[in-house]
This record gives C-alpha cells, structure tokens and sequence, in this order.
C-alpha cells in the first residue's frame, strides 16, 4: 500500500551528509519538506537544489524544515553540493539522503518494492524518485508532487502550496491561485451560525461557497 495523503510517514533512520537522522525526531514540531532526486550531478536536480538553497530564509519564516533525497552516496552528496551552490549562488545548509539502499524512494512510494539499481545505471533507472512531500508536525503526508524527468519543479509553487496548507490548518480552505493575504472559503461542514461566531462577516457566493477573511 502507498502512502497516502493524511497517513504517517515512516519513522525512518536515513544517513545523510550531516549525519544519522531519524526522520520523526528530525521533524520534531516543525513543518517539512522532503524532495527527492533520482541521481547526484544531473542538470534538472542541480538546478532545483539551487532553488531549495535560495529560499533558506522562506522555510524559515514558515517554521519548515527541508531535506533532500537522492539515490547515491553521502560522499558523492558532500561533491555535488559544491556544483549546487555554484549554480544556486547560496549556501546548501540543507541534509541530503543517501538513499542508495532505496529503502526511502521504496517507503514513499516511489519506487516498486522489486527495484534495484543497476550496475552502470542512469537517472532513468529511479526517474519517479522526482518528488517533492509536505508532512506537518504531526508526522502526517499533506500534500505530494511528483514531475518527470525533464521538467523542473517550480518551488514558488511548493512555498504557495506549504502557505495554503498552514492556513487550512486553522479550519479554512483556500480557493484556486490563493495567495496570502487573500480570502479564504468556509468549509461547507461549518454552519451559517458558527461561521459568524468563527470568522465574522462573510460572502456567500453561493449556497456551498463562503469567503471570509484569512485568520489571523
């Protein structure tokens, strides 16, 4: 069974290369994000954890924690952060799995639990290791996103998606392109009453759509 939206993620003990981690400890009460690779020094990857590096102070704001997966080495992780930075022009704080043993990419759902890697092998041996999770404090999966090989992900898009889910959390929905600052819907499971008690004043657009300003 894959993991699912909602459900735990495993309480993995990965090494990386700032050392042994157990993932639930790692997380402790923050939000994370955890991106996955399918190989060290591959052009598309590099380009994206230049980007992760760029937004160190984005995750920080948002009390998120990031970490990478790639299916090779710790040693082969500590060389290709140097092409990472140099493309990326900022500092890689960030851990990096090596999940050469493929036990992550298989735990997520990644990868068949028969996969392997060749001798000799290429990124198109582990190409659907290209995704990115969102697990909140509660060890729980809120959201998945997996590309293919040749297209990069776009991580203002991730950073929109962890601001829609940090604001869902305080019993709210968010409409299409939401951005904060913008207003939010209303679950429809929250009455009319309890909904001026909760939120104040409301639009309804229609009987099953309400918007609201965003909580504080």
């Amino acid at each position: 069974m894959g993991l699912r939206i909602n459900d735990t993620i495993p309480d993995l003990t990965v090494e990386t290369d700032h050392g042994t981690i157990s993932l639930h400890d790692w997380i402790g009460d923050s939000w994370a994000i955890l991106f996955s690779h399918p190989k060290d020094f591959t052009p598309v990857c590099t380009t994206e954890f230049g980007a992760v590096a760029q937004l160190a102070d984005e995750w920080a704001k948002r009390g998120t924690k990031v970490i990478g997966v790639s299916v090779d080495g710790v040693e082969d992780h500590k060389k290709w952060k140097g092409d990472i930075e140099k493309v990326g022009g900022a500092k890689a704080t960030f851990p990096i799995i090596a999940d050469d043993g493929l036990e992550v990419s298989k735990a997520f759902d990644m990868l068949p639990a028969e996969a392997y890697l060749p001798d000799g092998r290429t990124p198109a041996d582990s190409a659907t290791v290209r995704s990115v999770f969102i697990i909140g404090p509660d060890k729980q999966l809120k959201l998945s996103m997996t590309y293919p090989m040749t297209v990069g992900r776009n991580f203002a898009e991730v950073v929109r998606a962890l601001d829609g889910l940090q604001m869902s959390a305080k019993g709210v929905a968010t409409p299409a392109n939401w951005v904060p600052g913008e207003d939010v819907i209303i679950p429809p499971t929250v009455s009319n009453e309890d909904a001026k008690a909760k939120f104040g004043e409301f639009e309804t657009v229609l009987p099953y759509l309400r918007k609201t300003k965003a909580p504080e």
